[in-house]
């Protein structure tokens, strides 16, 4: 199996593929659109419920239509969003939370802290910070229609930094449904309304600027402050193609793409009325994941094996070709957070260690099982990504066979717990902001609490009452002292492998301003066209 990668689409022939696009998209957009956003993301949402997925296109989309009772800011503090006034008791185990004047429900309904507690509560079913709560809670509860408490058994001052993490508050009707069943209702509170009449799933999504939204007075700052919306209306649009997709925003028919393979940088580059622009200013960290309840990888000596097998550096190679943008990652943490260390990273060597990996396979009994590699053809670097490791495996004798689909079918096939011939997976290949690497008490990833966790589902006890502690301590020693007796525990049980950093920038036409630079989410608010 080869791996060949884009290079077709060079700088002197940009201005021309600009023609090569379908008509029809072209008939959709007018000169004249200053009030419209039309941005070109990692693929369109299947599942626009947040409490069932973390896909990072249901968490934008839920950034837009939904608010949160917190939300962090460009110091990553948490600060009131939808909470107008909130308290702790003498003793700190009651908060009590206040909702602000003019929260209302796109139907027209007012929020309601029912609605809150209703959230909260279902929520906290799946999101790991959610569940920690649980673990203290003695009771969520409705004071009045604009109030609610938590009254918990312990003291617990991360409180508002977990539900800045964030928590979509929804309708009451809808968060009393199961957490494992989506809501498809998009009716929310936040600063855009979703267009159901104008939504063609699997090709576009249109969000249109709610006229009835208050945002708070305080200036923006990070996903914190002050939700202004300055345009009328956002769409979305599905472009697969990265050809397609930069001819397009060179023609002025789309204003973002976001991800464009580093081959076709120097075209963006070359262009006057483009940037490249780099928002997630952690870089994203690529991992692939393992499905440590089925064969051979409920063996953690076959996990091992993967990790001895991986070499970062031709993973990067494929993620990017411009290593302008990639490092490698040795730190279960990440490379750019408090917590990182160097604990237990004698499996790191360049190039790999392709024989220790055999080896590793052989001592863990493999006897020729499939091992099937979900691969999104969608998102081009992980696609690739993908094909690059079915061949490493291949060539220490592992029957490794793809699974090709868009983001979205991955998305539903991850979840299914069972056997490889009951459309069960043994590895699928995504990405975390090196920013929430550092924050195991709040990334589903970094959660080893078994079926009751992220997709994966590895299960250790030891290393979840060392993550308990980390809502304790007080001090930065004592979270790096817990982080590197909790990176000995996960590298040796290998619940998923690093395959390098790549702060990838986005592509925007220079008259699109104000996005906003955080982690994991890119808000549709705050931005504006010339």
């Amino acid at each position: 199996m080869t791996i060949s990668r884009r290079s077709f689409f060079k700088a002197g022939i940009a201005t021309g593929a600009a023609f090569s696009m379908p008509s029809v998209l072209r008939a959709q957009t007018t000169a004249t659109d200053a009030r419209i956003v039309r941005m070109v993301k990692g693929g369109v949402p299947s599942v626009f419920d947040p409490v069932v997925t973390t896909s990072q296109g249901t968490t934008d989309h839920a950034a837009a239509i939904y608010d949160t009772l917190f939300s962090l800011d460009s110091k990553f503090v948490p600060q009131p969003q939808m909470v107008g006034k909130w308290g702790v008791s003498d003793d700190r185990k009651t908060y009590t939370f206040e909702l602000r004047d003019g929260l209302d429900w796109h139907d027209g309904n007012p929020v309601t802290a029912a609605d809150c507690v209703a959230s909260i509560r279902r929520w906290s079913q799946i999101r790991p910070e959610g569940q920690f709560i649980m673990t203290r809670v003695q009771d969520i509860s409705k004071k009045d229609d604009k109030t609610f408490t938590i009254a918990l058994k312990d003291p617990l001052g991360l409180l508002p930094t977990f539900l800045a993490h964030p928590l979509y508050v929804m309708r009451e009707k809808d968060a009393n449904k199961p957490a494992t069943e989506a809501v498809t209702t998009n009716i929310g509170s936040g600063p855009f309304k979703f267009n159901e009449a104008l939504a063609k799933p699997g090709a576009s999504y249109t969000y249109d600027r709610n006229e009835k939204y208050m945002p708070r007075k305080e200036p923006s700052d990070g996903l914190a402050g002050g939700k202004i919306v300055k345009v009328d209306r956002v769409i979305w649009e599905n472009i697969g193609d990265a050809q397609t997709a930069v001819a397009a925003l060179q023609a002025g028919e789309i204003d973002y793409y976001e991800g464009p393979p580093a081959d076709l940088f120097p075209a963006i580059e070359t262009d006057p009325n483009l940037e490249l622009q780099v928002l997630y200013k952690y870089g994203l960290d690529y991992f692939l994941r393992i499905n440590c309840l089925q064969k051979p990888f409920d063996n953690m000596k076959a996990r091992q094996a993967v990790l001895h097998l991986v070499d970062q550096d031709s993973f990067l190679q494929v993620i990017s070709s411009n290593q302008r943008y990639t490092n490698t990652v040795t730190s279960f943490f990440g490379s750019g957070n408090q917590i990182s260390n160097d604990e237990n990273i004698g499996w790191f060597k360049k190039g790999g260690d392709p024989e220790r990996a055999r080896q590793l396979f052989n001592e863990a009994g493999y006897a020729g099982e499939k091992v099937v590699i979900l691969q999104p053809t969608d998102w081009t670097e992980v696609s690739n990504t993908s094909q690059l490791l079915a061949n490493a495996l291949h060539k220490i004798g592992v029957n490794a066979e793809l699974a090709p689909s868009d983001w979205g079918g991955l998305v539903a096939r991850r979840s299914n717990k069972g056997l490889i011939e009951d459309g069960g997976w043994s590895i699928f290949i995504t990405g975390d902001s090196d920013f929430n690497r550092g924050q195991p008490l709040t990334a589903n990833h970094l959660v080893m609490n078994g079926e009751k966790g992220w997709y994966g589902w590895p299960q250790s006890e030891e290393y979840e009452a060392l993550r308990a502690k980390l809502a304790d301590v007080e001090t930065v020693d004592e979270r790096k002292a817990l982080a590197r007796k909790m990176q000995a525990i996960a590298w040796d049980y290998v619940p998923e492998v690093l395959l390098g950093q790549f702060t990838a920038p986005i592509a925007r036409r220079k008259n699109l301003t104000g996005l906003i630079g955080m982690p994991d989410i890119v808000p549709m608010w705050n931005m504006q066209k010339a």
